[in-house]
């Protein structure tokens, strides 16, 4: 019997560098991001035009995805935007070519 492989994403997107920051979890990152960027997300992400992912990790497990979005969300800011620019010191659009 085969195991059917699944990635989770947990994600950090931007309106600009050192901007507001959400964190999200999904599944298809790549929708996810074409669901923000054509403002088909209500809410935060929405109101505050925030676009650009900056960041994101890959999970095979859900449960892992989720622990780990709740625990970056009580984060710092300051952590948060360390974590970006150790990784992504330009704050680029990681999604900008998809």
């Amino acid at each position: 019997m085969f195991k059917t492989v699944h990635q989770y994403y947990v994600y950090l997107i931007t309106n600009r560098k050192d901007g507001v920051l959400y964190i999200g979890v999904t599944n298809n990152l790549e929708r996810r991001m074409f669901e923000h960027k054509n403002k088909l997300v209500e809410g935060f992400s929405k109101r505050y035009n925030l676009t650009r992912l900056v960041y994101f990790e890959t999970y095979p497990q859900i449960t892992n995805a989720i622990l780990r979005e709740k625990r970056l969300k009580k984060w710092k800011r300051n952590w948060k935007i360390n974590l970006i620019n150790k990784e992504n010191p330009n704050w680029n659009d990681l999604a900008s070519d998809w």
